[in-house]
């Protein structure tokens, strides 16, 4: 009796696995040489500026290990006034679970603060005069030394099923520089982020709660939900969830994967 030619040989399996660990080691390979880089942003130098709307910002680059007392006391402030009432009773944990995130090894920032001291050129001679004066008085968040924080992303490199993707942790603004452009303009600089490090898309989970995020991630950005979006599961389980997960991805391949759930 002839045996089963479909059965993988012995050599074939090693083959596999072979094949298997140097794909991991790819992957390892590139979230370490993203993470190697002393300022992510320093690549980006259009991107250190936000004037625009009424806004004159500067943009600064941190990590979870770097962070001063004042930012991160201002960022689990900024998280409280944002997020306490998306996540409900839920809350108390979750700050716990943020101030823990906040101070990772693998977390990098994108941190906005006025900018109150800066030239501008002649044509925006006038603006800046109308910026200086609402700066001045300034009456955020913000209690510590310097010009005030008013906006911050966390966001780090990660693997979510074998997909190398830039994951938005936080994308927090005040209120007073809200409706003007900047959440496109920093997620939309996150995604350059992701692609200058060859990720394949970007990733974020938002409180179903919190409907106007939802709004301006699906509609106005142009995320999808993603596969991995409890409520794909088809269960009970993942429709009671309170959260989504939205991804955009980068090519077609990873499109089928994260978004479409053809997933291995």
């Amino acid at each position: 009796m002839e045996r089963n030619s479909s059965k993988p040989s012995s050599k074939d399996k090693k083959q596999k696995r072979k094949q298997e660990l140097a794909r991991k080691k790819a992957l390892d390979d590139l979230l370490k040489v993203a993470y190697s880089k002393e300022n992510i942003l320093a690549e980006f130098p259009a991107f250190l500026k936000f004037q625009r709307n009424g806004l004159n910002l500067n943009v600064e680059y941190a990590t979870g290990k770097t962070l001063s007392s004042s930012v991160k006391e201002y960022i689990m402030k900024l998280c409280t006034v944002n997020m306490e009432v998306p996540f409900g009773e839920d809350w108390p944990q979750e700050q716990k679970n943020k101030r823990r995130e906040m101070v990772s090894a693998a977390a990098r920032y994108i941190i906005l603060r006025q900018n109150t001291g800066s030239q501008v050129d002649a044509k925006g001679e006038a603006e800046a005069v109308e910026n200086e004066s609402r700066e001045k008085k300034h009456e955020g968040l913000w209690l510590g030394e310097g010009d005030p924080v008013v906006a911050f992303v966390q966001f780090r490199f990660m693997i979510e099923h074998d997909v190398p993707v830039l994951y938005v942790y936080e994308l927090q603004l005040e209120s007073c520089v809200q409706r003007k452009g900047l959440g496109r303009f920093l997620m939309q600089f996150c995604e350059l982020i992701g692609r200058k490090n060859q990720m394949k898309g970007v990733m974020l989970t938002v409180q179903k709660k919190n409907t106007g995020a939802v709004n301006f991630y699906l509609s106005k950005l142009k995320y999808s939900v993603s596969a991995l979006s409890p409520s794909r599961w088809g269960t009970v389980a993942g429709a009671d969830a309170n959260y989504e997960i939205l991804c955009k991805t980068f090519d077609p391949e990873t499109k089928v994967m994260l978004e479409d759930g053809f997933l291995e």
